[in-house]
């Protein structure tokens, strides 16, 4: 007799794993639910959520306990081959490291100079104009950088409007925009001086903090905020 039991594809689109995560976030799925996601697919009498239910079930729901089931005993159960067992396992492993390892120390940028000590190294060498801009907290500590462009600073290279859909998807309420000039020069051009209004202006509309653009060369920088220009 054919089951009628539901696949993880027939279900609605809000409660599948991958959709769900996409919509709501890693912290609204159970952890079947996370695992079902990385096994893929369960048995033929089982979704994938109902096998690592069934699994969780046997190590009374509790992940550690998961941990340290070997690769041998997972693959008892009907569904879970090698390949599914080790990946499960070495999602496991990596929570346990995830616990063991201290939070990464966000730079604090809140400075000309650490700005331009931070982008130097990544820096220093290239032969052609990069962009980047620094999203900060409200304590100038770094959330994420992003190059904005590779070959060119204008107006036109440098999209304004990323800036600040990054800025916003990040919640920074700081930033600070930032090139190179390979040639050694620290005279800022008219295009900086236009993409520095520009960026200032879209800022103050968002009510985001432009703490400063930065020309960064080997050896010195240009920061329009100490010249007095932001």
């Amino acid at each position: 007799m054919k089951s009628n039991k539901l696949t993880i594809a027939h279900w609605a689109e809000e409660d599948r794993p991958r959709e769900k995560l996409a919509a709501l976030g890693a912290e609204a799925l159970s952890s079947a639910e996370l695992l079902a996601i990385l096994i893929g697919s369960g048995s033929t009498t089982e979704s994938a959520v109902d096998l690592m239910k069934h699994v969780l079930a046997d190590c009374n729901n509790n992940l550690n306990t998961l941990g340290k089931l070997s690769v041998r005993e997972l693959m008892q159960y009907k569904g879970i081959g090698e390949a599914k067992a080790i990946t499960i396992l070495a999602a496991c492993e990596l929570g346990k490291r995830r616990q063991r390892e201290g939070h990464e120390e966000r730079p604090d940028l809140g400075t000309a100079t650490r700005i331009y000590n931070y982008l130097h190294t990544r820096m220093q060498d290239l032969d052609v104009e990069e962009a980047w801009v620094l999203l900060m907290n409200h304590n100038f500590r770094l959330i994420k950088s992003v190059r904005l462009s590779h070959g060119g600073i204008t107006e036109t290279a440098v999209d304004v409007r990323l800036i600040i859909k990054e800025a916003v998807m990040a919640n920074a309420t700081i930033i600070a925009l930032a090139h190179n000039h390979p040639s050694g020069s620290l005279h800022p051009s008219k295009d900086d001086d236009m993409l520095t209004r520009t960026v200032r202006n879209a800022c103050d509309v968002m009510r985001i903090h432009f703490l400063d653009h930065i020309i960064v060369t080997d050896g010195a920088y240009y920061s329009y905020h100490e010249e007095g220009r932001l």
